[in-house]
């Protein structure tokens, strides 16, 4: 992974860990997430030819991608436009879940001479809608 400042990647999962989604949607995903292949499905997922590297600008077209979905699934149903399918929703949410999880990982250390703001979640969660 490329280096990131610090700073950016822990405010990227910031806002994944702020999105309220669904608890049946989420469970699904975190139930795939056992099941994520990063090379195959993230090809699925991203249509590419290839995975991109792991990253912050891998999740940010995740997030992207997501919230269109997203989209969908909260549009009134009398307007005209693509229909929102769970199971493509599922699979963009374990790859995005998977991917943050992979760079929180990976983000570096906070210098020992500044006290961290906030420790990285190790456990990505995001939170339900009741």
């Amino acid at each position: 992974m490329s280096y990131q400042p610090r700073e950016f990647i822990v405010s990227l999962l910031d806002t994944i860990a702020t999105t309220r989604r669904p608890r049946m949607l989420l469970r699904a995903a975190r139930i795939g997430m056992q099941d994520y292949r990063r090379e195959s499905d993230l090809r699925r997922v991203l249509r590419l030819p290839a995975a991109p590297p792991p990253g912050p600008a891998t999740v940010r077209d995740l997030i992207a991608l997501e919230a269109e979905i997203e989209a969908g699934r909260t549009r009134p149903g009398h307007i005209a436009g693509d229909t929102w399918r769970a199971a493509r929703h599922v699979e963009v949410m374990i790859a995005l879940m998977a991917e943050a999880q992979l760079m929180a990982e990976a983000v570096p250390a906070p210098a020992a001479d500044h006290p961290p703001a906030a420790p990285p979640p190790r456990r990505l969660t995001l939170a339900h809608r009741r």
